[in-house]
């Protein structure tokens, strides 16, 4: 059964959550246990529409999935370059070797740095979760009409066009 700190409502949140230090850090410095936001309003005060951000994360990420394979592993890449994480204490950055190492692929790389931008204006309290998604969404389908204008200029080559598997995993071929 979970609780909650003032005693009025009943959501599933784990113990650890509610008797966390970080929690009563945050009730010290702000007087209540929400978390802080950018806006003392604590929510966009406007009505939904999507993120200009996201839509711009959306548009370019798709162009970036188009450019690249995105189904190449990182374990199949040169090791010039390497996916970091941060240390225990996150004072530094390390290379990354968790267990899912050789899952990961330039496609989850894109979609992730794309979904990041997004949802860091949500946490922020300049937008609500869904102005995001749509944003994501609207900028993919503003670059699939793009690559579709552009595959046209390929006529006399021997161009196949793009396989691009789009934020909701379908693969489609523009």
């Amino acid at each position: 059964m979970s609780i909650t700190k003032p005693g009025k409502a009943n959501y599933p949140l784990h113990g650890d959550v509610l008797n966390s230090t970080a929690l009563q850090k945050v009730f010290a410095r702000n007087g209540t246990y929400l978390l802080p936001v950018a806006f003392p309003e604590g929510s966009p005060q406007h009505p939904s529409y999507p993120e200009g951000h996201a839509t711009m994360a959306g548009a370019c990420a798709t162009i970036l999935k188009a450019a690249f394979d995105g189904s190449v592993r990182y374990n199949e890449l040169p090791k010039n370059g390497a996916i970091v994480s941060a240390n225990s204490d996150g004072s530094d950055l390390i290379p990354y070797s968790g267990p899912d190492i050789d899952r990961i692929t330039i496609n989850g790389e894109i979609d992730k740095l794309a979904s990041n931008i997004g949802q860091a204006r949500d946490m922020a309290g300049v937008h609500w979760r869904a102005d995001s998604d749509y944003g994501l969404r609207l900028g993919e389908a503003v670059a699939l009409s793009l690559l579709r204008d552009q595959g046209s200029n390929y006529a006399g080559e021997n161009f196949e066009g793009f396989v691009i598997t789009t934020f909701d995993g379908r693969m489609i071929e523009v």
